[in-house]
C-alpha cells in the first residue's frame, strides 16, 4: 500500500508533468505559421530593434523575409528563419531575389536545413549573397566552423537544396530553369526531426535587409540515402589553402580524376575515360589532349618542371598493364620510359632528369626511379607491404611516399637515393599521396578512416596539410572522394591554392 509521502511525491510529479505538457502545448499554440512553414523567428543574437519578420502573400505564394543579424558563418549564426520540422530526405527549392541595393555585399538569402535553433547548430544551406556569389555552406559539428563550396554560376534565378541520407547538394538554375549540380557537402548527419526553411541575414548587427522567396517547394520523403544505381557526379574544386574557401569550377556527370596545375596557373589537366583533358580554371568547355595511341590513361599523370612535357601512365599496349610514357605537353606521340609493368608515375625530380614511380615486381609494390631517357630502373624501397605515391620535395633532397609497413598507411620519407627512410605521419587514419607546396614548406595529403583498406573511391575522406617545419597538421576539407581526389601533384604555381576532385551521388 502506497504511503502518504509516496502519494504526495506522485501528485507533485504529475503536476510537474502536466505543467510541462501544457507548456509544450502553449508553445505550439504560439507558433506563427506562414505558408508551408510552421513558425519563424530570429536565430542567434539579433538586437530587438532589428528583429526580423515574414510576410506571406498566399495569392502570389511569396515569402518576403526581413532579417538582421551579424552573419551566418564561423561558429555562430544570427539571422531570421522561417522553418518546419521534418524527417527523412528533403528537397527545398525557391526563386530568390533581394529587395533594394543593400549595404553589405555579403547579405544572405538562405535555404537551410538545421539541427536546432541554437546559434552554433549543425547545418547545411545554400547562401545567395548580395553580390550574387552562391555557395553551399555547412557546419558539421556543433560549435564548429562553417565551410563552403562556391558555385561557378553567379546570381542564379532558382536554387535547390537536396538532402539524401547524410549528404547535401546544391543545385542552381538560370533563366532557362535547367538545374545543374553546383556543390556538395561532406557527410553531415542530422538527428530527426530537424528544421528546414528559408531565411535572411543582413550581415550587419544594426541593419535589416529583405529578400523575396517565390515558387517555394518543399518535398519530403522517408530517408533512402543513395543506392548503387544513382548517378555519380564529379566536381573539380579549387581551394585557397589560407582561407580554405572552395569553389567548384567544373561539374559533370560521371567520373573524372586527379588534376594537375599547368605552369601558367590558368589551366588544369585531368583524366577521364582514359583520356587526358585540359580546362581553364574559370570553367567552361574542356579540351582533349592528343596522346596518340595512349587512350587508356589512368590517374597517374603530371607535367615536367619546365612545363614542356606531359607524363602519363597508360595501359593501351600489349597485356594491358600500365607503363610510363612521355610526350609534348600540348600533345603528340608517346615515348616509352618504363619497360617493366605495371608502373605508375608519381614524381618528377626538380632538375627534370628523373621520374619516381610505383612498380609491382614479383608481387610487391615498391618505389623506383628512372631516367627520363629510359634505361634501367632503380629500386628504392624493399619493405614488405605496399609503398606508393612518391613525390620529390622542391629542393630535390627527399622523396616522400606512403607506406603500410607499420600495419596501416602512413607518410614516410627518404633521401632521393633511397637512404634514411623514416616515418613522417603517425596517426590512426590511413594517409596517402603527399604533395608539396612550391616553396617546400607545406605538404598536402589525403586521409582515409582507419577502417578503410587501400585507396578506394566514394569514401568520406579528409584533405589535410602539414607544416613541415613544426609537423603541425590541419584539416583543409572533409569530402566524399578518395581514389581520384588528389592522386598527383596539384598545388598552384603560386602556392596559394590546391585543386582536387570531390564526388557526389545525389540520388533521384
Amino acid at each position: 500500500m502506497r504511503n502518504r509521502a509516496g502519494m504526495a511525491f506522485s501528485l507533485a510529479a504529475s503536476l510537474v508533468l502536466g505543467a510541462g505538457v501544457l507548456e509544450v502545448a502553449a508553445r505550439k499554440a504560439e507558433r506563427k505559421a506562414v505558408g508551408i512553414f510552421e513558425d519563424h523567428g530570429d536565430v542567434g543574437r539579433v538586437d530587438a530593434a532589428y528583429a526580423g519578420k515574414v510576410e506571406y502573400e498566399a495569392g502570389k505564394g511569396t515569402y518576403t523575409i526581413t532579417g538582421g543579424g551579424e552573419n551566418v558563418w564561423f561558429a555562430k549564426d544570427a539571422f531570421h528563419y522561417a522553418w518546419k520540422q521534418v524527417s527523412g530526405d528533403v528537397t527545398l527549392t525557391a526563386d530568390v531575389a533581394f529587395l533594394g541595393e543593400g549595404k553589405n555585399p555579403h547579405r544572405k538569402a538562405l535555404l537551410m536545413a538545421r539541427q536546432g535553433l541554437d546559434a552554433d547548430s549543425v547545418y547545411a544551406d545554400i547562401a545567395v549573397h548580395g553580390v550574387g556569389m552562391t555557395a553551399i555552406q555547412f557546419r558539421d559539428e556543433k560549435g564548429g566552423l562553417t565551410h563552403e563550396v562556391q558555385a561557378s554560376m553567379n546570381a542564379p534565378k532558382r536554387v535547390r537544396l537536396v538532402k539524401r541520407g547524410n549528404y547535401f547538394t546544391m543545385w542552381v538554375a538560370g533563366e532557362d530553369g535547367k538545374f545543374a549540380l553546383a556543390g556538395a557537402s561532406p557527410a553531415l548527419a542530422l538527428k530527426e526531426p530537424f528544421y528546414v526553411g528559408i531565411g535572411v541575414c543582413s550581415h550587419e548587427k544594426d541593419l535589416v535587409e529583405r529578400a523575396v522567396f517565390s515558387n517555394v517547394e518543399l518535398k519530403e520523403r522517408p530517408a533512402q540515402g543513395t543506392g548503387s544505381a544513382a548517378k555519380l557526379y564529379s566536381l573539380m574544386e579549387i581551394m585557397n589553402v589560407e582561407s580554405t574557401d572552395r569553389k567548384a569550377v567544373y561539374v559533370a556527370e560521371g567520373r573524372f580524376e586527379a588534376p594537375n596545375w599547368m605552369p601558367d596557373g590558368n589551366s588544369l589537366i585531368f583524366n577521364r575515360n582514359g583520356r587526358i583533358e585540359k580546362m581553364v580554371i574559370t570553367g567552361g568547355a574542356t579540351q582533349v589532349i592528343d596522346t596518340g595511341f595512349a587512350v587508356r590513361c589512368n590517374n597517374d599523370h603530371g607535367i615536367s618542371p619546365d612545363g614542356k612535357e606531359l607524363v602519363v601512365s597508360d595501359n593501351s599496349k600489349a597485356e594491358r598493364e600500365s607503363r610510363v610514357y612521355l610526350l609534348p605537353v600540348g600533345g603528340g606521340a608517346p615515348r616509352l620510359v618504363t619497360k617493366n609493368a605495371p608502373s605508375y608515375w608519381h614524381g618528377w625530380s626538380p632538375d627534370g632528369k628523373t621520374l619516381a614511380f610505383v612498380g609491382q615486381r614479383a608481387g610487391e609494390f615498391d618505389i623506383y626511379t628512372i631516367s627520363t631517357a629510359g634505361g634501367d630502373e632503380k629500386r628504392l624501397t624493399t619493405a614488405k607491404g605496399l609503398d606508393d605515391g612518391p613525390e620529390y620535395t622542391p629542393d630535390g633532397k627527399y622523396i616522400y611516399f606512403n607506406s603500410e609497413r607499420t600495419g596501416h598507411m602512413q607518410i614516410w620519407r627518404m633521401k632521393a637515393d633511397g637512404s634514411e627512410q623514416e616515418q613522417v605521419t603517425k596517426g590512426d587514419g590511413n594517409d596517402w599521396f603527399p604533395h608539396f607546396s612550391p616553396d617546400g614548406e607545406k605538404m598536402a595529403f589525403l586521409t582515409y578512416d582507419a577502417s578503410v583498406t587501400g585507396h578506394p573511391e566514394n569514401k568520406d575522406v579528409m584533405l589535410r596539410m602539414m607544416t613541415l617545419k613544426d609537423g603541425k597538421i590541419v584539416v583543409l576539407a572533409k569530402l566524399f572522394g578518395g581514389q581520384g581526389t588528389i592522386n598527383v601533384p596539384s598545388w598552384s604555381p603560386d602556392g596559394k591554392s590546391i585543386a582536387f576532385v570531390s564526388y557526389a551521388v545525389p540520388g533521384d
